[in-house]
């Protein structure tokens, strides 16, 4: 089901890759940043250099605090890794 966030920010070049992308768990910043970045450049380029981050459930709490941290999120020092996931997946 889309969210429809796009509707907030008229600045989306690509409103339905940022949907899709919100659909798949991205965070809004992430997936505007990937969408626009798509529509500029294209998506094959942006490919090209994407993908380079590991997975979440791949890293450890302390990885996802350190994470938290730099992003300015708050409430996530007694959170279990599961809902850090969902916390920094969902900023």
């Amino acid at each position: 089901m889309a969210r429809k966030d796009n509707e907030e920010n008229p600045s989306l070049k690509n409103p339905d890759m940022y949907e899709d992308l919100r659909d798949e768990g991205a965070s809004k910043e992430k997936a505007a940043r990937i969408s626009n970045a798509a529509a500029n450049e294209g998506k094959k380029k942006v490919g090209e250099r994407g993908g380079k981050a590991g997975s979440y459930e791949d890293w450890t709490v302390d990885e996802l605090k350190d994470r938290a941290k730099e992003l300015g999120i708050e409430g996530y020092s007694d959170l279990k890794k599961d809902q850090l996931i969902d916390k920094l997946r969902n900023h």
